[in-house]
């Protein structure tokens, strides 16, 4: 589906990840790339360069077509794109560790030279949510910021950990950008400006993230697991022995919909299906692919995929002509079709077969020594637990898988597939002739805390059988599975604490401890207060979960406003009353005297009762302001130095402006929006 229509050999080589394509000029589409020894490198195959004097730019030796940038540092990340509109062409971007250089590279000038503590280690540029300017975002040391064309730090926030990889989309659907965050802790992170909206976990490094269109984007992992997702579900995935080096959102069959462009590290190329994860078309580069882009590279109206290899090899790819676009397709889609229907057939048979074989077996004279052949009952049913074991001394700590059937089949092995768990990502246990049985229990310990879906496949049949009936089925391993409920008083209570006060119920903690720890079924947690204690199954350390009720600040304030409406309405009926009874007074109706000031001594009595319960709400309402400056303090004891006064600030801000969900944000992340 795609045709090469250009090659170029540079006399560079190019690192990894950072290739960028830019009309530095407004018209002529160049080519950057970061080489070794702290240099970009920019290919105009169009026009010679003029603009040779500069300090940082000079004429290539190897190449006429060739300029250097000289950034006099490790370059860490790279890209191009329109930085100030006004303009009218693009600007180039380079982060090292320590600083981002915007580069004009037509005039040979700045745009702006800004330090970054935090470094970066990729870059992204495009509008973000209601930010009007484009930005030049990077990420770093947990951190995020983003620069307009002046230098000006319009957007910052914090992430979980290190950030590897960035991309604009639009996740949640509402016209505007948000910035998806891919970092060490395997999470991708979505940011609506400076919050995070959503957040999925990955089973290692997210090393590339691209947009696609709409809400779906692509990412690859350290582990060479390339993917797509809409919004939080995924779409497929697939795993190689070979890491992506860059994924690239790519429409090469003209259908309106992108597919994703890889390039692998032992040199392939390959494009897939958006929806199945199918290769739909691969080339391959004598070394790694550096980089995967798009640009009209030969300025004839036509966008190419543009492929880049660590040597230095650019290849130039078109979609086929819609004639031969259309045979193309119309040839693979029969090869497709015959070549399923293969597949469908010889299932089929082999399917036929093992009928065979078992109405055989069940027809042959019965030997009790190898019991029952054949077929299962129909009614045989799977059933699964997870539990956790302790060891001994020949098995350390681990989760315990408990597979077994409903009746006296026997279990003859069991595939596992899951990610980040067995070496290979599979695991098969296969138990001895002499030690079959109709269950099995499979010792499992996954190294992070994170959950994980055991794909099991499990052969069921009888000692004799020679076909077994194949179960398949899905249990997933909670986040907290290596983690054993012990009796607190038996386990040391840790010296270190996190106190803070959580949003929810007490019932609902109760549930996510359910669903995030392995629990004994006799477990029975009652509402607050409780607390329950756990062993870490990895290093024997304690963790203890202590739940107590507090007041509510916000309750208490609503109260404190009602108490105060109310008596301000008493006041207003005790005037009343007042003119009343001394109406009466003057008018020698004594009776009507009398009631007045009867209803006036009952209101007087409410309204002492009011005032004690607005004394009591007060105090109430202080004890939990002092937990909320409290909690204040504590979260900014965790910086040091100047974030610990933007926390801070950043809280009381918070408070002022009523803003709960922002402060709670303030105190897990450091920072408030911009």
């Amino acid at each position: 589906m795609l045709l090469p229509v250009f090659t170029l050999k540079l006399r560079h080589k190019i690192s990894p990840r950072m290739v960028a394509i830019g009309r530095y000029d407004g018209i002529h589409p160049c080519l950057a790339a970061a080489t070794q020894a702290g240099k970009v490198f920019i290919h105009n195959p169009h026009t010679r360069s003029q603009h040779v004097s500069a300090s940082r730019v000079f004429q290539s030796p190897l190449e006429s077509d060739v300029s250097l940038l000289n950034i006099n540092q490790a370059v860490s990340c790279l890209t191009a794109g329109v930085l100030n509109p006004e303009l009218g062409y693009d600007a180039l971007l380079v982060g090292t560790q320590t600083n981002l250089l915007a580069y004009d590279v037509y005039n040979n000038s700045d745009l702006f030279y800004r330090e970054v503590a935090d470094g970066a280690n990729a870059i992204v540029l495009g509008t973000l949510g209601d930010i009007s300017s484009p930005l030049a975002i990077i990420g770093g040391n947990c951190a995020l910021q983003g620069f307009d064309h002046e230098g000006n730090d319009l957007f910052w926030t914090v992430t979980g950990d290190n950030v590897h990889s960035l991309a604009l989309c639009d996740f949640d659907g509402d016209g505007k950008k948000e910035l998806l965050v891919g970092s060490e802790d395997f999470d991708i992170r979505v940011f609506k400006e400076d919050e995070i909206i959503a957040e999925m976990t990955e089973t290692e490094i997210i090393t590339s993230l691209c947009s696609m269109y709409g809400s779906r984007f692509g990412y690859a992992l350290s582990n060479g697991t390339v993917g797509v997702y809409d919004k939080t579900a995924r779409y497929w995935r697939i795993k190689s022995k070979n890491h992506a080096m860059s994924i690239h959102a790519f429409d090469l069959n003209s259908d309106g919909v992108c597919e994703l462009i890889t390039g692998w590290s032992n040199g392939k190329v390959d494009a897939r299906s958006d929806r199945t994860g199918e290769v739909i078309f691969k080339d391959n580069f004598s070394s790694a692919v550096a980089g995967v882009l798009e640009g009209d590279y030969r300025m004839d109206g036509h966008t190419q995929l543009i492929c880049c290899s660590v040597d230095g090899e650019i290849r130039g790819y078109l979609p086929g002509t819609a004639e031969m676009r259309g045979n193309l397709m119309d040839t693979s889609i029969e090869q497709d079709l015959v070549r399923e229907l293969s597949q469908k057939k010889q299932n089929l048979l082999l399917e036929l077969r093992n009928y065979e074989e078992n109405a055989k077996a069940e027809l042959s004279p019965l030997n009790e020594a190898d019991g029952p052949r054949g077929v299962i009952p129909a009614n045989t049913k799977l059933h699964t637990a997870l539990s956790v074991s302790l060891g001994h001394e020949t098995q350390p700590a681990h989760v315990e898988l408990c597979i077994s059937t409903s009746n006296d089949t026997i279990i003859r092995a069991v595939l596992i597939f899951a990610e980040g768990i067995f070496l290979g990502e599979s695991h098969v246990v296969h138990p001895s002739i002499h030690s079959l049985s109709s269950s099995i229990r499979i010792p499992v310990t996954p190294p992070k805390d994170v959950p994980v879906d055991l794909h099991l496949k499990t052969f069921v049949g009888y000692r004799s059988s020679t076909q077994f009936h194949v179960f398949e089925l899905t249990r997933q391993l909670p986040r907290f599975s290596m983690y054993a409920l012990t009796a607190p008083h038996s386990a040391t209570e840790p010296l270190s604490y996190v106190n803070f006060i959580l949003a929810e119920r007490a019932q609902r903690v109760v549930i996510w401890l359910n669903q995030n720890f392995l629990l004994p079924e006799d477990t029975n947690i009652q509402n607050a207060p409780f607390q329950v204690c756990f062993t870490s199954l990895r290093n024997g350390g304690q963790l203890y979960i202590k739940i107590k009720l507090s007041g509510e600040v916000d309750e208490y304030h609503s109260v404190h406003q009602k108490l105060s409406a109310e008596m301000a309405d008493n006041s207003n009926l005790i005037r009343s009353l007042l003119v009343r009874a001394e109406d009466a007074r003057l008018m020698r109706d004594m009776k009507t005297m009398k009631n007045r000031y009867m209803e006036l001594y009952d209101l007087n009595k409410d309204l002492l009762n009011g005032y004690k319960i607005r004394c009591n709400n007060h105090t109430e309402l202080l004890g939990n302001l002092k937990a909320v400056n409290q909690a204040i303090q504590r979260a900014g004891r965790l910086r040091v130095g100047k974030p610990k006064n933007q926390v801070i600030t950043a809280c009381r801000d918070a408070i002022r402006s009523n803003n709960i969900n922002m402060l709670f944000r303030i105190m897990r992340v450091g920072t408030a929006s911009s």
